[in-house]
């Protein structure tokens, strides 16, 4: 597994032996069920919650234990998760959006989120060898699930990326970090940037995101991976294949890409249009 699911699952274990106060290796299927009406019931842990602490659970009694192999919970244990539509903002939004941000480093990895869609971590650890400028391509390396991937880009955002980078010229990162105490702020942006030691932490990225939300007046409840599906949706009202798409957004499964065709004007707009043709020709023969 990845590390952070690794750290995920074992903080699921140690939530459950604070809960009752004892080695959480001791514990029987009575307990552990007790425990999942506990976060039901009285934690109103939401269904993707359960989920996880369900997989991490099962993992340590089932796979590490070996003591939960008969457990009849597994089976009996049943999670509706009841996915809701991503947020999507307009192209005028994103256009707005990304015009009331001040800082350009913070527009430009913005920009750069809703031209790729990329996922916040994937643009904030981009380094200067994954931009592949003749092929006019990003690689995007260690993504979720440790797989690597390939996205297109623009000339005109290669052009604002080397722009950008010709600022700082850090030897690694496209977006370095940089420090924020009281005498670093006297030094200027390439000083800074060339002593960095690490990527832009995602954070910063939020925050300049939250505060563009608010000086752009725009009232949906957007994040940063907002741009990510405004990036699929838009492709798509575009024309671009849903299979592409799906390979850009470094989907696993084309199920989870196909929520996009819910949320797309353009292509409900084709469909009414293409329905109106139909009846229009099965009609035509009988008057």
């Amino acid at each position: 597994m990845r590390p952070r699911t690794r750290e995920a699952y074992l903080s699921y274990v140690v939530l459950i032996g604070r809960h009752f106060t004892c080695d959480p290796a001791t514990l029987d299927e009575g307990r552990v069920r007790d425990y999942f009406l506990f976060l039901r019931k009285e934690r109103n842990y939401a269904p993707s919650s359960i989920a996880l602490t369900l997989a991490a659970l099962r993992m340590f009694y089932r796979e590490h234990l070996g003591s939960g192999r008969d457990w009849k919970l597994w089976q009996e244990l049943k999670v509706r998760r009841l996915e809701p539509l991503p947020t999507v903002l307009s192209r005028e939004e994103v256009a707005r959006l990304l015009g009331a941000v001040q800082c350009d480093r913070f527009r430009t990895i913005l920009r750069l989120i809703y031209h790729t869609g990329l996922r916040i971590r994937e643009a904030c650890r981009l380094e200067v060898i994954d931009i592949k400028r003749e092929a006019g391509r990003l690689h995007v390396r260690n993504a979720k699930g440790g797989k690597d991937r390939y996205v297109p880009i623009a000339p005109e955002m290669l052009a604002d990326l080397r722009r950008f980078w010709c600022r700082h010229r850090h030897p690694k990162y496209l977006f370095p970090g940089m420090q924020v105490d009281w005498k670093a702020h006297k030094e200027a942006l390439s000083e800074r940037a060339l002593r960095a030691t690490g990527p832009m932490s995602e954070s910063t990225v939020q925050n300049a995101f939250r505060l563009a939300l608010a000086a752009s007046g725009i009232k949906t409840r957007a994040t940063p991976h907002t741009l990510r599906h405004s990036y699929a949706t838009h492709l798509l009202e575009e024309g671009v294949s849903i299979r592409l798409i799906s390979q850009y957004l470094g989907h696993a499964s084309l199920e989870t890409t196909l929520i996009y065709t819910h949320l797309t004007a353009v292509s409900e707009a084709k469909a009414v249009a293409a329905l109106q043709r139909l009846f229009a020709q099965s009609t035509s023969t009988i008057s």
